[in-house]
């Protein structure tokens, strides 16, 4: 017997649990600065950010020279 998820289901849930991160996080804000969840997601995308066009320039930078090589 194979076991599978209602793919309606699994649509309903993923979304039911996006949206209640989204807003536990927004009203985090009102319990003080240690529980502010927006606070911390929004300082860890921008350091993604930043470490993904990091990345990319080296990325660059490496296949440039290996470019030059041939």
């Amino acid at each position: 017997m194979k076991y599978f998820v209602n793919k309606w289901i699994e649509l309903l849930a993923g979304l039911v649990i996006v949206i209640a991160v989204i807003a536990f996080a927004w009203y985090s804000a009102a319990w003080g600065a240690f529980w502010n969840f927006r606070h911390a997601a929004w300082e860890l995308l921008k350091g993604g950010v930043f470490w993904g066009v990091l990345g990319i320039g080296v990325l660059f930078i490496v296949l440039g020279i290996s470019d030059l090589k041939d």
